[in-house]
């Protein structure tokens, strides 16, 4: 009876827990007239009881005259006072809302919000899934603390405006203080180190913009292995490794797989993002997220092969991010699939790059038999990250991605998907929708791509390809669910041929019965008569 009871009070915790910590959905109308610049966190984080405390200071645009600001933040946290332009201002603080109510109208422009406050975080039920504060320790009983917040939102731990389509376009300073002995690792460039008496204060920096959920940092006793790194485009920028002080002996063979991963995400994606600040990865007690510029690694260095050499896909997938998620960025959780999809895309070329065309094709078709087809890639507008978020858009959003490939030839693809991720109007404060990634394909490809882009993300169909025998070596072959004129390869005789196909029938003549889409370019199903 207890073990039930427990397992009941874990299931309604998670369902509460889910039921509240969402990032995104329908933004509020007192946050959409605000335009976040710039986070200041200054915190000190107390592992002995798990707590922090200090403020948080939010530089902002409005766009028009208000007597209300509200930011979001868990209600496990007391706050203490709220300012405004330095004027201390009346608030209330409920259902995970500080509304600011100004005593006297604010005109559009600047504003500078500064809100004290402190407590005890939530702590992480399955980082990085279901995101927190992770409160370990190393083996030598060291404090070993990680955040992770991406689904939740960084309201997990400091008050700010917690919606994917507006990211601070000036970056964000950390000031974070811990007892002396730890090391903070964090996003951007290391300002500067001070400790006094028995504590330590770390300040990062970044300059970029930066989405909510890499604003943040872990701790623990690590050592910082670096090296330099010479980009595509001939800048050097520091590679770093925040590893526990007792894994430093493993961190020279990490960054020399680092090194290769890093040289194939940049042939396929242009120069790694963040040349002015670092390429970094720092070790966690979860499994991972990509963090900009310190993408968190929990994989404890189990390595697969790729082409004989040690491979880490955990490191690999999430530095991917820096380009898919971090550089290029849905403007709503509802596109989440440009950054998953197309980054595990990036995953499968490696494979491309390292150990040739059929191994690709090999993984491509086993992506193509897990696909789960139960929601569509994209679900729709103005949603909330744990609605859109299924396993789908990682493979599937990968699959389409090779199917495009297929449709529009390497000659535009590849190029293409290079220039998406390197132009400006659609990297770094350019946020983009799944419409920008159609209309951009389309006109590279010269060519609607509109129809295809509906029926394979925003549906759960299949194509449906109809094979009918009318004499011994005749068939006619037709679409039975896509209006539009699709190439497909057919195998006759074993000889694979190209052909444009629609509902409208062809002919065609083999001995053998005629084979479908014999490499896997299409999530398909095919009958036979």
């Amino acid at each position: 009876m207890k073990h039930a009871l427990l397992f009941f009070c874990i299931l309604l915790n998670l369902a509460v827990y889910a039921q509240k910590f969402k990032s995104g959905g329908l933004l509020k109308p007192e946050q959409a007239l605000m335009d976040i610049r710039h986070y200041t966190l200054a915190l000190e984080v107390i592992p002995d009881n798990q707590s922090i405390n200090g403020y948080t200071e939010i530089d902002l645009i409005t766009n028009k005259s208000t007597s209300v600001l509200l930011f979001d933040l868990v209600e496990t946290f007391k706050i203490d006072k709220v300012w405004v332009n330095g004027k201390e201002e009346p608030f209330s603080f409920t259902d995970e809302l500080i509304k600011i109510q100004l005593v006297s109208p604010l005109e559009a422009g600047k504003v500078k919000v500064k809100i004290q406050y402190g407590g005890k975080p939530i702590i992480a039920p399955r980082p990085p899934w279901k995101g927190g504060f992770t409160w370990a320790a190393d083996t030598t009983g060291a404090p070993w603390v990680a955040i992770t917040c991406q689904s939740q939102g960084a309201k997990m731990f400091f008050p700010c405006k917690d919606h994917p389509s507006d990211e601070p376009n000036e970056g964000a300073d950390l000031l974070i203080t811990v007892p002396k002995g730890l090391v903070v690792a964090g996003p951007g460039l290391l300002q500067s180190q001070t400790t006094k008496k028995n504590k330590t204060t770390f300040h990062w920096k970044t300059n970029y913009t930066i989405n909510n959920y890499s604003i943040l940092f872990n701790i623990g006793r690590f050592k910082v292995v670096s090296r330099n790194f010479t980009t595509v485009n001939g800048n050097v920028v520091p590679i770093q490794f925040y590893v526990l002080e007792e894994h430093a002996d493993k961190a020279e063979k990490h960054l020399d797989i680092f090194e290769r991963i890093i040289r194939t995400q940049e042939k396929y994606f242009g120069e790694y993002p963040w040349i002015k600040e670092k390429i970094a990865i720092c070790e966690t007690p979860h499994l991972g997220m990509e963090h900009q510029t310190m993408n968190a690694y929990g994989n404890k260095f189990r390595y697969t092969t790729v082409a004989g050499k040690d491979f880490d896909w955990l490191m690999h997938h999430e530095f991917g991010h820096e380009w898919w998620g971090n550089k290029v960025t849905g403007i709503d959780w509802a596109d989440m699939w440009i950054q998953e999809g197309i980054c595990s895309f990036g995953d499968a070329l490696y494979t491309r790059e390292h150990e040739g065309e059929e191994a690709y094709l090999k993984r491509m078709e086993r992506t193509a038999r897990a696909t789960q087809n139960r929601f569509p890639v994209v679900l729709g507008e103005n949603l909330d990250a744990d609605t859109v978020y299924h396993a789908d858009i990682y493979g599937k959003g990968a699959f389409f991605m090779h199917t495009l490939r297929y449709i529009i030839g390497d000659a535009v693809f590849f190029p293409a998907l290079k220039k998406f991720a390197t132009s400006p109007e659609y990297t770094y404060d350019k946020l983009v929708s799944t419409k920008n990634v159609e209309a951009f394909f389309s006109r590279e490809a010269g060519q609607n791509l509109k129809p295809l882009f509906d029926f394979y993300l925003r549906t759960t169909q299949k194509l449906e390809v109809s094979v009918k025998q009318i004499s011994d070596e005749e068939y006619l072959i037709s679409t039975l669910n896509y209006a539009h004129l699709l190439p497909i390869d057919i195998q006759l005789d074993g000889i694979i041929e190209r052909k444009n196909i629609g509902q409208e029938p062809i002919k065609v003549k083999s001995k053998t019965a005629p084979i479908i889409d014999p490499k896997v370019y299409y999530l398909k199903k095919v009958t036979y008569e």
